[in-house]
């Protein structure tokens, strides 16, 4: 099956493609791929084999002129995670009044010309209860009037599908054939689960992701770990904790290292010996060698492996680069998850 990718990142959904078509009899192919930050495009085209793909970048632009739509390759199945910031509890939440927003209302065009039988888009938790629900009911109604007859939403949480990361998204699927299948969170996790063998990376915990030794750099430094690990000021206040065995979101803006309220930052003595310091004292804590994560360390979070990172690096990709790219990302074993469960365990291509 054909299948374009939009708003790729650095290809989350691509890799879980990949993956699907290497493990089992399904076999999916990217004809066109969207994207517009530079830094990403290179972190995607060294790591995966394009031939022909049409690139489409700016995806307003592109969908602007109806023949660049006509000379694309016909496919049938649409994957993507359109922008989230307009929607996220860390922006402003100005949902589609936000040209971000508007993004996901520009592929009108290109569904009304190649109108695809499937449609699988993820975006962040807080879509479900933005402006009292409206955001939802007008993204519904959206692809109703395309023509898909089953349009539904699946919340599912990162740390269920093999890596250690909290890390809640919603999934719109659409098929233009009604479907009479469950689409819930534990279906899919219990085929998950029950699958055999697949090619996917899987941590038990975070421990098992961390490597034993890095870089200095990657160590707070003693003026830093005080504002870092404290527990906030007088307005703002916070439980700083460390050492968890399921990191915390990764966001986008890591690299800035906000506080351990917010970011992942671990001791050497959770790194060698396995001992947490989750509820240690703050004053013990500042006298411990403590880090966050390096860019290898995050995309692993995501299911992205080592020779990912290192196909980046040589490409010239930077590590700042990397922090954002791997907080923007799909993480790989949830959309495999579910691309699974759609067209390997029900097989709706076939409805």
């Amino acid at each position: 099956m054909n299948y374009a990718e939009l708003f790729s990142g650095i290809g989350g959904f691509r890799q879980a493609a990949d993956l699907i078509s290497k493990d089992t009899n399904f076999h999916l192919k990217c004809v066109a791929f969207s994207e517009i930050d530079i830094h990403a495009i290179k972190t995607y085209e060294s790591n995966y084999k394009l031939n022909a793909e049409t690139r489409m970048n700016n995806i307003v632009e592109f969908t602007y002129e109806k023949q660049k739509i006509r000379e694309m390759q016909n496919f049938d199945l649409l994957l993507g995670g359109f922008p989230c910031q307009a929607f996220s509890l860390l922006g402003k939440q100005l949902g589609l009044e936000d040209e971000r927003g508007k993004i996901l209302f520009s592929i009108h065009e290109l569904l009304a010309e190649k109108k695809p039988k499937f449609i699988v888009l993820e975006n962040v938790r807080n879509i479900l209860q933005h402006d009292k629900g409206e955001t939802l009911n007008k993204i519904l109604d959206f692809f109703i009037r395309h023509g898909y007859k089953y349009v539904r939403h699946v919340l599912l949480d990162t740390q269920n599908f093999g890596l250690p990361q909290r890390r809640a998204r919603v999934f719109f699927v659409c098929t233009k054939k009604n479907l009479n299948i469950e689409l819930d969170e534990q279906a899919i996790v219990q085929n998950f689960n029950s699958i055999k063998k697949h090619s996917l990376s899987i941590y038990k915990n975070v421990r098992s992701v961390l490597n034993k030794r890095v870089d200095n750099k990657y160590y707070l430094s003693e003026r830093i770990k005080h504002t870092i690990l404290a527990d906030g000021s007088k307005n703002f206040m916070s439980n700083s904790q460390i050492d968890l065995h399921v990191a915390r979101t990764l966001t986008a803006t890591m690299v800035k290292m906000h506080r351990a309220c917010q970011d992942n930052y671990y001791s050497d003595d959770f790194i060698l010996k396995n001992r947490s310091h989750k509820n240690t004292p703050k004053e013990i804590i500042m006298k411990m060698a403590v880090r966050k994560l390096t860019p290898l360390e995050a995309l692993k979070l995501q299911g992205f492996d080592k020779k990912f990172y290192r196909n980046a690096i040589l490409a010239g990709v930077s590590e700042h680069q990397l922090y954002k790219q791997a907080g923007n990302a799909l993480s790989v074993n949830t959309g495999y998850s579910l691309l699974h469960y759609l067209f390997v365990k029900h097989k709706i291509q076939n409805y």
